[in-house]
């Protein structure tokens, strides 16, 4: 079933996902319809299920089951990227008043819940306070390719590690009260065992610095250039397009102190982990963004971040 709120004609609904800045192959017409409905393409392996991924106290880390769970983390992004953010809503998004792209129904989309909250009244959803859009390689490459492939040319890099397989991983957000040490821990372990269960090699994603003027951005592109740049095995460039150059400074000239203050706690997270940095970056004007391409093979991964998520049934707390 569709959404009640979604009175737009089909070819007029697909020509503003065309018009979307971060848009890039089509998916196709069935999952841009569903997505506003909050339904999932059901792949060869099935049904997806709300399988729990991990717990910390009142919090549960696990991946939407349902159409009115994948509306709640549509809803929370929604909050975070146009009413506490800078994102342009369309009049769908406005009415709707949730972020959706095609891409939605494609995905498994990764929620963190608090049992502690009470449900929403009448629906009886779940309280998502955060939540991670999963989208698999096989997946996409029945639909069209990943979000990424839009803003950054990575088939090179795909085509480049054949056998190894990629996990993309993109709009990631939290809750104001929630943006603390704990809930990020929980969205790892999620991460991490949905990473452990389908044997992924590779985690790719575009992430995100608030503005969309490179020069105010100069400090953190430019360290995120001299000093995390992707070797040339895992090196990916911004699409010609839309490429913005990141050496904005001499490396010589840059305080690491404060380039790394100034980067978003996210990208931070990426880096501690292991993370590089594709060539050039992207300025998003609808979600009022400066774009960097995230790269992290799960064989560079710190064995002591490894041992820390672990599996849910070694890490839950009670």
């Amino acid at each position: 079933m569709l959404s009640p709120v979604d009175p737009v004609a089909p070819k007029r609904l697909m020509d503003r996902f065309r018009a979307f800045p971060g848009y890039s192959a089509p998916p196709g017409f069935l999952p841009t319809l569903r997505a506003y409905g909050g339904l999932m393409v059901v792949d060869e392996a099935g049904h997806r299920t709300g399988q729990t991924l991990g717990r910390l106290g009142s919090m549960e880390v696990r991946l939407a089951s349902k159409a009115a769970e994948v509306r709640q983390a549509q809803k929370l992004r929604y909050r975070v990227f146009y009413q506490e953010g800078s994102a342009i809503a369309d009049t769908a998004k406005m009415m709707a008043r949730r972020d959706v792209d095609a891409y939605d129904a494609l995905c498994d989309h990764l929620l963190v819940i608090d049992h502690a909250l009470p449900a929403a009244r009448l629906r009886r959803s779940p309280a998502v306070v955060g939540t991670y859009r999963l989208l698999r390689q096989d997946v996409a490459d029945r639909h069209g390719g990943f979000y990424t492939a839009g803003e950054f040319d990575i088939g090179g890099l795909i085509a480049d590690h054949k056998s190894l397989k990629f996990l993309e991983l993109g709009r990631s957000c939290v809750l104001p009260p929630y943006r603390n040490k704990r809930t990020v821990e929980l969205l790892w372990r999620g991460i991490w065992t949905y990473v452990r269960r389908h044997r992924f090699d590779v985690m790719i994603g575009c992430a995100s610095l608030k503005g969309t003027d490179p020069d105010e951005l100069a400090l953190p592109l430019s360290f995120l250039h001299h000093y995390a740049g992707a070797p040339e095995p895992w090196r990916a460039r911004a699409r010609t397009e839309r490429y913005t150059e990141m050496n904005r400074m001499p490396k010589d000239s840059i305080d690491t102190k404060e380039a790394l203050k100034s980067l978003p706690p996210l990208i931070r997270g990426y880096l501690r982990l292991g993370a590089v940095i594709g060539d050039g970056a992207v300025i998003d004007h609808q979600f009022g963004t400066t774009d960097v391409l995230i790269v992290l093979p799960v064989s560079g991964i710190s064995t002591r971040y490894l041992a820390h998520f672990g599996a849910p049934e070694e890490r839950d707390a009670a």
